[in-house]
Order: C-alpha cells, then sequence, then structure tokens
C-alpha cells in the first residue's frame, strides 16, 4: 500500500478550530477517566426535552447547504459497527510486539503493508480493494457515548444530541425522491443491531428497520397470517373502511399519519417473495459466511446485508452491529480476539469475493469501524483498554483500494502522520467520527453540509456540525 503523506502534520488545526468555534468536541477526549455515572448523570438531562418533544410543533422551514461538490461515488452503504472497540494494533493498524504478539498472526506484508495474515487471510487477500484509515481519533471514552457518536456524527450530550437522527436515517430521507412505486423495502435496515441509534426526530418512516437474521427460519417474522391469505386481505380492508381516514387525514398530529405509512409499509412486506429472498438465509450460504459454521451471526447479517442491496427495493444504508470487542482481559485467549477476528475474516472476505464478483462492489460504500480502539501496551489482566486512537476500514463505493490514509509510530500510540489534507480549516490534522459521516454522504452525493430547519426546536439540524465553516468534511484522499 502507498502511503498518503503530509509533512505539514506537526500541530492538529482540530484545536484551533475549537478555540474559535467553542463546542464539545474535544471534552470527553480531554477526559478519558470521565465516569459512567457522570456519563449518565449527562445523558439524563436530555430526558426532559425528549419526553417534551411530543409536545412541541415541528418547525417548518428550508433546507439550505453550501453546495458543495459531492464525490457521488456510490449508491449504497453497509457500515459495521465494531461495538465493544476492536484493537487497532492487532487488526487494521498492526504492530508486532515481541514477547506479546502470538505467533499464530503471521506477520507479514500484504501490498506493502503489515498484515495479521494468520489472524484475517480473507481480508488480507482483499486489501488491494481496501483503504484503511489510520488517523482517526474518538471524541470520547465511553462505549455508550462513543458508539452513538459514529452513528449521529455529533454529540449525543451537545444542542440536538438527543433529537440527532442515525445517519443511515438521513440517507433515507434524503434518497427518498430516488424511490419508485415498485421499492417496498425501507430505505434503512439494521441487522443485529438492537441498540442502534433511531430516526431521531424524522418521522417513522426513516427508523431502522430492525433484522436479526436466521439460517433456514424466517428473519422477518408476521409476513403470512394463520387465517390465510385471503381472508387477511379482508380483514385489512375492512380495518381501512372504519379507522383509515382517520389515519390518512388525522386532525391530531403526524402521530396518526406515520402510524399509516407503516401499516401501509408493513402490509407492502407481507406476502412478498421478494422479501423471503432478500431477508432469509439459506444454509449454504450461512455455511460459506461462517466457513463451515452455520448460524454464525455476523455471518447471517452480511448475508442478508448482500441480499437486501441486490434486491433494488429501495434500501440505500444496512447498518450491521458485531460485538462486543471490548477484551479487557486475556485478549489473545482462543475464544477471545481470534476467535471474534475468525467471525470478521470470514464472514466480511465472503461478501467482499461476492460483490466483487456481481460487479456490485463499485457501487457499494462498506465502512467499518469501533467507537474508539485499545491500549498499544498490554495491560495487568493480558488485555487491552480504551484508547482514543483508532482505524477505519473503507472499501467500495469508488474508493481507491490498495492505500492508507495517515500512520501512527512504532507501537500505535500516537499520530505520526495525519495522511490528509483536512476539511478546510487550518491544513492537517486528526479525523474524526464527523469526517467519516461525512464521507459517507459525499460518496452518496448528498452535501454534508446541508441545514434542515424542520427540527421542533427551529434551531436548524446539521447533517455535520460545524461542517458549513469547514471543520469537518470527506477525506477526498481515499478516492483519488
Amino acid at each position: 500500500m502507498n502511503f498518503i503523506t503530509n509533512k505539514k502534520q506537526q500541530r492538529d488545526s482540530s484545536v484551533e478550530f475549537g478555540h474559535k468555534y467553542p463546542h464539545r468536541f474535544r471534552s470527553f477526549v480531554d477526559r478519558p477517566d470521565y465516569s459512567r455515572r457522570a456519563f449518565f448523570q449527562l445523558a439524563g438531562a436530555g430526558l426532559t426535552g425528549s419526553f417534551l418533544l411530543p409536545r412541541l410543533k415541528a418547525a417548518t422551514g428550508p433546507v439550505v447547504n453550501s453546495g458543495m461538490v459531492t464525490q457521488k461515488s456510490a449508491k449504497k452503504v453497509i457500515f459495521i459497527h465494531l461495538t465493544g472497540a476492536v484493537s487497532h494494533v492487532d487488526t487494521f493498524d498492526f504492530k508486532v510486539t515481541n514477547g506479546v504478539t502470538p505467533d499464530t498472526f503471521a506477520p507479514n506484508s500484504v501490498n506493502g503493508t503489515a498484515w495479521p495474515v494468520g489472524l484475517m487471510p480473507k481480508i488480507g487477500a482483499h486489501l488491494g480493494d481496501v483503504a484503511l484509515v489510520r488517523s482517526v481519533t474518538s471524541h470520547a471514552l465511553v462505549h455508550s457515548l462513543a458508539q452513538t457518536w459514529a452513528q449521529i456524527g455529533r454529540s449525543p450530550v451537545a444542542a440536538l444530541g438527543d433529537i440527532a437522527p442515525n445517519v443511515g436515517s438521513i440517507v433515507a430521507l434524503e434518497k427518498e425522491v430516488e424511490r419508485t412505486p415498485n421499492q417496498k423495502f425501507p430505505g434503512f435496515v439494521a441487522l443485529n443491531a438492537g441498540g442502534a441509534s433511531g430516526q431521531g426526530y424524522l418521522n417513522a418512516s426513516y427508523a431502522p428497520f430492525q433484522v436479526t437474521p436466521r439460517t433456514g427460519a424466517p428473519s422477518i417474522t408476521n409476513t403470512t397470517n394463520a387465517s390465510g391469505q385471503a381472508t387477511f386481505t379482508n380483514m385489512y380492508n375492512r380495518l381501512g373502511q372504519y379507522d383509515g381516514a382517520m389515519r390518512s387525514s388525522a386532525p391530531y398530529g403526524s402521530d396518526l399519519k406515520d402510524m399509516d405509512k407503516l401499516y401501509g409499509a408493513a402490509r407492502e412486506l407481507m406476502y412478498n417473495p421478494t422479501v423471503d429472498a432478500a431477508f432469509n438465509v439459506t444454509l449454504a450460504d450461512s455455511m460459506r459466511y461462517g466457513n463451515g459454521t452455520a448460524g454464525t451471526a455476523f455471518g447471517n447479517a452480511l448475508v442478508v446485508a448482500k441480499q437486501s442491496l441486490a434486491a433494488d427495493q429501495g434500501v440505500r444504508f444496512v447498518q450491521v452491529n458485531f460485538g462486543s470487542w471490548d477484551h479487557h482481559q486475556n485478549i489473545y485467549q482462543a475464544n477471545v480476539l481470534p476467535a471474534m477476528a475468525s467471525q470478521l475474516d470470514n464472514a466480511l472476505g465472503a461478501l467482499l469475493d461476492d460483490l466483487a464478483a456481481s460487479g456490485r462492489l463499485s457501487e457499494t460504500l462498506i465502512v467499518m469501524m469501533g467507537e474508539f480502539g485499545r491500549t498499544p501496551g498490554i495491560s495487568a489482566a493480558a488485555g487491552r483498554d480504551h484508547y482514543a486512537i483508532q482505524s477505519v476500514f473503507m472499501a467500495g463505493g469508488g474508493v481507491r483500494g490498495g492505500k492508507v490514509i495517515g500512520a501512527t509510530n512504532a507501537t500505535g500510540s500516537t499520530i505520526a502522520n495525519f495522511g490528509w489534507a483536512g476539511s478546510g480549516v487550518g491544513g492537517a490534522r486528526t479525523v474524526w467520527a464527523e469526517d467519516i459521516e461525512a464521507t459517507m454522504y459525499s460518496a452518496l452525493g448528498i452535501d454534508w453540509t446541508t441545514i434542515r430547519y424542520d427540527d421542533p426546536f427551529g434551531r436548524g439540524y446539521e447533517y455535520i456540525p460545524f461542517a458549513k465553516e469547514g471543520q469537518y468534511g470527506p477525506i477526498k484522499e481515499l478516492f483519488a
């Protein structure tokens, strides 16, 4: 892999911007010992606002942006969230530590970069299609906070943080105009992601459609009725005669209208053979994505991610959660990191194989990241603790493979080279979650500086906070 370098990396322009536009973007990194109790005290302060939301009248107003030129190189996104925080120095920013790194990791050079061939051989075989961003820093070192931050592109405890939509919901909203009448699937699908952030203040049409894929059994239940299709259709039509007008022209606000849309969307998924083909997992596919082990949850999820996007039924964003990578103890024990990395390698390797073979990799952007990294040094408990520096994996969707953006020092403890020009304010700097979000938006043709004046507080909801000032933006070097 060729390193993308920038020699002027001694200062981080994020710091200077924070002085000019004070906001919370550094507060949790500056306080890595932030306690769980303190976090929930802060989070609890937002509950009152959330409780009052149904009583607030949504503001209406324009949608504005700065007219940014977007990459527009992808049609769909698969966002893999490695919850619990994967060890960057054992995986995507691999470092060999004598006497620590297991011999079974079989360190080797693949495409010019060090790689744990024994740990993830199948992903290693695809490094020519992959770009690794190694100069990423997390804002927070609290799991729940940082996981939400990675999904909504802002601090959850900042202004509008408690009503912020998942990036997948924004994508579904933006791509609604491109839907055709025959497309029946929701725009945003979340697999094995019960804890995924929701649609925020947007209406329920853009909520993540939660599915837990299963081998050899319907992944979406209640798509048929025990009384038979004809009887069900008759009952559904009769229900519409009774209260359809109240739902479609409700005088009680948007809640009943949302419910009517959900009724209709759910009905479209019933008795639909395309649903079965997209969301069910055959034993053969489950075995292939699990390397001979059927029913691997992550493997099944990637099978459904591939199928639901290939169905061309309106799905534009798929989030897949896979965890937990919170390896504070015995990280190299066979059933800890090696076991999870094997699941990751088998499933993602098979997905990359299939997307490349079908020609869909070029239109499908794959983004994979945890919420933060893990300490370069091994702890007394033979594990790795929380650490702000992390790496992000990207492939497809116009990303130029064989690249490494940024570099850390020999141990992975500090960023030695940011590896990109920054987003317009002050030059080179670290990469934040907001920049990853902006990169996804740009790849899909969405202006990341967009501000919607339809939030219930009338403040103006920024897709990426401070993006119009140039603080955050896409990593253009990924596509060069």
